[in-house]
């Protein structure tokens, strides 16, 4: 993949539990119809799968922030997926079937310590060490061109950006048509 830059996201978390176990459930249970939610969302042009999982292929070998040292797990949710701007993952990451998840996720997931997630802009399709080094960037050095979130992004040309609401509202809107069956599926989940 090459050409135009497209907006690559990173996130990262620590499950309060063992993913087999009931506390985690709710998240257990949502995962596939989220990974489906993303798929039907207007912008979304892909996204790495795990090594070892059937799925898509993984973007290189899958490794962790330094906030996994000393938490028991040696694996934690993540994700790394490109998207075509950053009104189209927001109208993905905060409304319908992510956003039901999001709504659970404190019962899921331990307090946070490092950023929900890290964004940036990339002409090739990313791997999970650069993702990670992004991450990590955030963290110690706070939003920049390097590596931003939401509420400071920045734009392709390098540039501090505002994101377009309206336009928001209306992938949203065309998103929740495609992702109907998926959300009445997560609501009835109950956990």
């Amino acid at each position: 993949m090459s050409g135009a830059a497209k907006l690559a996201i990173y996130n990262f978390g620590l499950f309060v539990a063992p993913y087999e176990s009931p506390e985690v459930d709710g998240f257990r249970l949502r995962e596939p119809a989220n990974f489906l939610a993303a798929e039907r969302s207007h912008g979304f042009l892909g996204r790495s799968g795990y090594p070892g999982e059937g799925g898509p292929e993984s973007w290189g070998p899958q490794i962790f922030p330094h906030f996994i040292a000393g938490s028991g797990f040696e694996w934690a949710p993540s994700s790394l997926s490109l998207w075509a701007d950053l009104e189209s993952l927001m109208a993905f990451t905060y409304n319908g079937v992510h956003a039901d998840a999001l709504k659970h996720a404190h019962g899921w997931q331990q307090k946070r310590q490092w950023p929900a997630l890290a964004l940036w802009w990339t002409e090739i399709r990313p791997d999970w060490a650069e993702a990670v080094g992004r991450f990590e960037y955030l963290y110690e050095h706070g939003p920049s061109f390097e590596a931003f979130n939401f509420k400071e992004p920045y734009g392709p040309d390098g540039g501090k950006t505002t994101i377009d609401r309206a336009r928001v509202r209306e992938l949203a809107t065309l998103n929740a048509e495609r992702q109907k069956d998926l959300l009445a599926h997560v609501l009835s989940v109950g956990v």
